[in-house]
């Protein structure tokens, strides 16, 4: 079979899969076309058959390679547990499933020489430095299901792992054709490329969208942004692959802005919007400045205005998972709200996340407070009005420890009179963020006095040129 042709300086090889490629170049990938892999009747990557979707010769280089001290018999191990068939499953379970291996290394066995066994792990990705990892992209990869064969455009591995699809249709072709045409086609027929993948792409070149692969076409959103919340924003291919398949920043939100999350309707794979990468980054930088901060200077991490609707308590976990993940510190996280339906929601979001798991996290009153903050818990969930005595006398101080943070909602409405001063004598070497859906008033300059100036801005405007949230002039309805 001949490949496709690229002799129109106007299809979507030349307009779209090619310059994509080239840029993947310029980003660090090796790049390759697969259209001949099986040419001679055996595969140029090592893999078995079609259906096989793990590179495993790039597999196994790899876990070598990261794994210099251990023996040859748990790398084997670590190959059969990455490249299971994980079929049965339902595609999000499977895919969670894996991602947890990927994210934190595979266990294995490994013989003790006088008899016994010891348990260790293999690590798949070197989370840390980008360039410890085998970046690339290959075109026109061919895959089979249990009756179909399919042709993806664009597959990119780390370390033979593909965690990111790329489907492409010509300049003029709308871009959900690409949604509409191959990846509902491909759920179908290759569903088992989506077991290890991180994220799809899909693209016009001009237009682009990116998002999980199994979430409708609704939750597939732009990336405008690349560095930094100030720039003016463009919607193309080339922002997308510049924003997300740069190695570092592709790396950071597969491991740190990706989650899983137990609903009524099942298990629902979520990957960071660009307004909650950049803005959570934001506020992760704010941290790494404060805790340089001399003693008894005010932890004033700033304001994280994000507009409603533009799924805040999702950034809430992006940004308290990264903390746990990459910085060390025994950290505590003090989430500080001041209605009780407020509360409900944030930390129904913690639990069905995972982000959660300790059933005592929240204060049922003052003194269950004082305790909880007494005490090493990673989360503590309350109510601002527990922080304050019977009899009006002063609020004890309970903790002097400095890897405390204290995340409040809403954070202009109440946080700064008498109950904000005993939360803050309870703990005054703490850090302070505030969330808020609502751009500070006038009147409320207190509130940078207590938490600092905006550290991310996402207003009502741009959330409405999003699509994160509805104007009130159409049907009104919000999404996280």
């Amino acid at each position: 079979m001949s490949p496709p042709s690229a002799a129109s300086e106007y299809s979507e090889d030349a307009l779209v899969e090619k310059p994509a490629l080239d840029l993947l170049g310029e980003l660090g990938w090796e790049v390759g076309n697969l259209f001949g892999e099986w040419t001679g009747g055996v595969s140029s990557e090592g893999r078995g058959s079609q259906r096989q979707v793990i590179l495993p010769r790039r597999l196994r280089s790899a876990l070598e390679r990261l794994n210099p001290a251990l023996p040859a018999s748990a790398i084997d191990q670590a190959m059969e547990e990455l490249t299971r068939d994980r079929g049965r499953l339902v595609p999000a379970e499977a895919n969670r499933e894996l991602y947890r291996l990927l994210r934190d290394g595979v266990k294995v066995t490994i013989p003790d020489p006088r008899g016994g066994s010891a348990r260790d792990t293999v690590r798949v990705i070197d989370w840390h430095d980008p360039e410890a990892n085998a970046f690339f992209a290959a075109s026109q990869v061919w895959l089979r299901g249990q009756v179909y064969q399919r042709r993806a455009d664009v597959i990119g591995f780390v370390n033979g792992i593909p965690l990111a699809l790329m489907e492409f249709k010509a300049v003029g072709i709308p871009v959900k054709n690409a949604f509409d045409d191959n990846l509902t086609d491909y759920r179908h027929a290759i569903p088992q490329v989506f077991t290890p993948n991180a994220f799809v792409i899909l693209s016009n070149g001009t237009e682009a969208r990116i998002g999980s692969a199994f979430a409708p076409w609704g939750h597939f959103n732009e990336w405008k942004k690349i560095d930094d919340e100030s720039e003016p924003g463009v919607v193309s291919l080339e922002t997308v692959l510049r924003g997300v398949c740069d190695k570092a920043r592709m790396l950071d939100l597969v491991e740190n802005f990706t989650v899983f999350e137990d609903t009524k309707d099942g298990l629902i794979k979520k990957v960071a919007r660009n307004h909650q990468y950049l803005g959570v980054n934001n506020a992760i930088r704010a941290l790494c400045r404060v805790n340089e901060r001399p003693a008894g200077e005010a932890g004033r991490l700033g304001v994280f205005w994000h507009t409603q609707g533009s799924g805040k308590s999702l950034s809430m976990v992006f940004f308290t998972q990264k903390i746990l993940r990459t910085m060390a510190g025994n950290w505590t996280f003090a989430i500080i709200t001041d209605r009780t339906d407020l509360e409900d929601q944030i930390h129904k979001t913690f639990v069905a996340t995972g982000a959660v798991t300790e059933a005592k996290a929240r204060a049922e009153d003052g003194e269950h407070l004082k305790r909880l903050l007494q005490e090493d818990h990673r989360y503590v969930f309350t109510l601002i009005q527990k922080f304050q005595t019977q009899d009006g006398s002063a609020y004890p101080k309970l903790s002097d420890r400095r890897d405390v943070i204290v995340i409040t909602d809403e954070a202009h409405r109440s946080q700064y009179d008498g109950l904000a001063l005993n939360m803050r004598t309870a703990l005054p070497q703490a850090a302070f963020l505030g969330f808020t859906g609502t751009p500070l008033m006038a009147g409320e300059e207190r509130t940078r006095e207590v938490f600092g100036d905006y550290v991310s801005v996402y207003d009502f405007g741009q959330s409405i040129r999003d699509g994160a949230t509805v104007s009130l002039s159409c049907n009104w309805s919000t999404r996280t």
